[in-house]
């Protein structure tokens, strides 16, 4: 029996094939990985031409109608996550293709944006660096207790900032489009009024949304203004929930103390993006769900996505 061809993109930490046990299909399906991110279509176009089943990571990788029609053989795309915005899903379902995702396990996006607020509050980076430089003590940090933590959506990983916020002896509020005053006092914080009055009141400022077009350049260049300039924003969710620009002129004229940042509009990060050298800016590479528990629950989610679409039964089905 001829096996199909599946190909795995973005396998950064080269673990896709040891995160979870494949030998229930390693029978049916012939798996390869690639991993170094691919920017040109051309190129990733030659390299999995010949796949039925392609499996990607989240929104690294836009499999728009452009892509999908270089694409014959493509019967079936696994993403991480069950949404992705840069899949054409409308596009898929006219060309036969079947689009499935995963689920996830554990906290990692919430733990990263502590590590990011309490990397700033403390100056953890530029502490690192001066110690290695035969400094000490060379800065002072910022207490968190009696702080104002504001948040930008009291969904699942805002509900679980908010707790660790409180743990620490924070004053909690919040604001989304949608957040009533019952489920504000559900988790026990304040519902700002207003956006506009979340910023003004916050110490530290993070955004738990999701990206569309209502929250897409939600925060720009007069809200920065609107913040306290010894405040500091944290941005694990989406980059164009924030204008960017605004953002790095915020951080180089100082209307904001700094930011922590896990997302941005091109991904990789380019070598030569001015994000790369902002004094003020902590950034990590988007590693936000990168954790042993979640490439795990990915993983063993892909695995079953490709057994049951051979079986004639599809499941995860995104549509």
């Amino acid at each position: 029996m001829t096996k199909l061809r599946c190909a795995i993109l973005d396998d950064y930490q080269q673990v896709a094939l040891t995160a979870a046990d494949w030998s229930p299909i390693l029978d049916r399906v012939e798996v390869k990985t690639i991993t170094r991110h691919i920017d040109q279509q051309d190129e990733l176009v030659e390299l999995i031409a010949d796949c039925e089943i392609v499996v990607i990571m989240r929104e690294r990788t836009p499999f728009r109608a452009s892509m999908l029609d270089r694409l014959p053989r493509l019967k079936l795309l696994i993403t991480t996550g069950m949404r992705n915005a840069s899949i054409d899903l409308e596009a898929a379902a006219s060309k036969g293709i079947t689009v499935c995702g995963t689920g996830g396990a554990g906290n990692s996006t919430a733990e990263l944006t502590w590590a990011l607020l309490l990397g700033l509050a403390r100056n953890i980076v530029q502490e690192h660096h001066a110690i290695r430089s035969g400094q000490w003590q060379s800065t002072i940090g910022v207490d968190l207790y009696g702080k104002t933590l504001g948040l930008l959506g009291l969904g699942k990983l805002g509900s679980q900032i908010a707790k660790v916020g409180q743990a620490f002896g924070m004053d909690v509020m919040a604001w989304s489009q949608n957040l009533s005053q019952q489920r504000a006092d559900e988790a026990g914080v304040k519902l700002a009024a207003s956006k506009e009055e979340l910023l003004e009141n916050s110490d530290f400022v993070s955004i738990h949304l999701v990206l569309s077009d209502r929250t897409r350049g939600l925060i720009g260049a007069e809200d920065f203004k609107r913040m306290r300039p010894s405040a500091f924003l944290i941005n694990t969710s989406r980059a164009p929930i924030v204008d960017q620009t605004a953002l790095a002129e915020a951080l180089r004229n100082g209307w904001i103390a700094g930011a922590g940042v896990d997302v941005f509009e091109v991904e990789p990060l380019p070598k030569d993006d001015p994000y790369r050298s902002l004094p003020n800016l902590l950034t990590t590479p988007h590693i936000g769900y990168v954790s042993e528990a979640n490439y795990e629950a990915f993983y063993r989610d892909i695995v079953q996505d490709i057994g049951a679409y051979l079986s004639g039964e599809p499941i995860r089905i995104i549509s």
